[in-house]
């Protein structure tokens, strides 16, 4: 189920064995698994905690025996847990010991790298099983508009006030990665001098995220700029970017683009673009991209999607130097772009 707050007060307030985070966002289950240890350190501040994707069920099975020194139930914390990497006895003695125990409460968090839909069977298996025993929940993505209150919130509670349209150029500038928005607005709240975060602030300080500087250097390839091009990707090099991590950036770039492209062929209002790809949570990408997608037909596109695939391949199985790869990848899509 998705998470609902009434539930898990309700779960909270009883004696729910276990409680089952997941996501696609560690920011997310980490966040509300503090909430629920918060509130269950009241009963036993003496927890243990299991670090690893894939903890001994033999030492969660005495974690969860021992016996609490406060005559309560002892809480068992398995962070980050992946229960794809179980075989399946552990992972079925994993079950049983959820299901059987009595001396212990477990707070347990997955993130996962695909949907829910995609989640494999074993993940499934414990999702279910914490469904029917105690208190389990899918942690969803936030939208941009929910990041941006988000921000504004976090401002707020250190007596900063944060624009929407300053924290939507953070947003743009930084990602969604949540733990850095916030480290984001505690450090602009402190160079406002605990005022105001204005968009002069956010251009001057804020964080750049791998992706806004990888688009950046698409903006300058559109342009038919390959010399500042090359140098933003020299300077990407110099912070030592992985350029495997350049290219998924450049990728989804491109890729964002490409679908935006295939909307306005086909004349389809914006709102349906982002919903048809599921850009729930990031459709600012879309509206980004639409910017300069219509300096591209459909099949060049393409055509520079292709290239990319072709240098990520190359540059996992290639002998060729990784940063001659890339260069050149980026002179061609330049050449591309110039060809209409």
């Amino acid at each position: 189920m998705n998470y609902d707050a009434k539930q898990l007060k309700a779960a909270l307030g009883s004696d729910c064995p276990v409680f089952y985070f997941y996501s696609t966002e560690e920011y997310l289950v980490q966040a509300h698994a503090q909430k629920v240890l918060k509130v269950l350190a009241k009963e036993d501040p003496d927890m243990t905690r299991l670090e690893g994707p894939t903890p001994a069920v033999e030492e969660i099975l005495l974690a969860a025996g021992t016996i609490s020194f406060f005559s309560t139930r002892r809480v068992v914390v398995l962070p980050l847990l992946q229960p794809a990497t179980y075989g399946d006895k552990d992972l079925e003695l994993l079950c049983d010991a959820l299901s059987s125990t009595e001396n212990a409460v477990f707070v347990i968090t997955t993130v996962f790298a695909d949907e829910k839909g995609k989640l494999a069977k074993r993940a499934k298996k414990l999702i279910d099983l914490c469904k029917t025993i105690g208190f389990a929940a899918e942690l969803a993505r936030p939208t941009a508009n929910e990041l941006v209150k988000e921000m504004q919130r976090r401002a707020k509670e250190q007596r900063t006030e944060l624009p929407p349209d300053a924290a939507r150029d953070l947003l743009e500038r930084s990602g969604q990665d949540q733990f850095l928005l916030g480290n984001e607005v505690d450090k602009l709240a402190a160079l406002s001098g605990y005022t105001t975060i204005t968009r002069e602030m956010v251009a001057q300080a804020g964080t750049r995220s791998l992706d806004a500087d990888v688009f950046d250097m698409v903006n300058l390839i559109q342009a038919g700029r390959p010399g500042p091009a090359l140098k933003k990707l020299n300077e990407l090099l110099q912070l030592q970017n992985d350029p495997i991590a350049i290219t998924g950036a450049l990728a989804g770039s491109y890729m964002d683009m490409y679908r935006t492209r295939c909307g306005m062929a086909r004349q389809k209002a914006y709102p349906t673009v982002f919903k048809d790809f599921g850009y729930k949570g990031k459709d600012w990408r879309l509206r980004r991209a639409s910017e300069s997608a219509g300096r591209y037909r459909l099949s060049q596109l393409a055509s520079c999607l292709e290239l990319i695939q072709d240098l990520d391949e190359k540059l996992k199985s290639s002998p060729v130097d990784e940063v001659v790869l890339i260069q050149t990848a980026v002179c061609r899509l330049a050449e591309m772009r110039e060809r209409r």
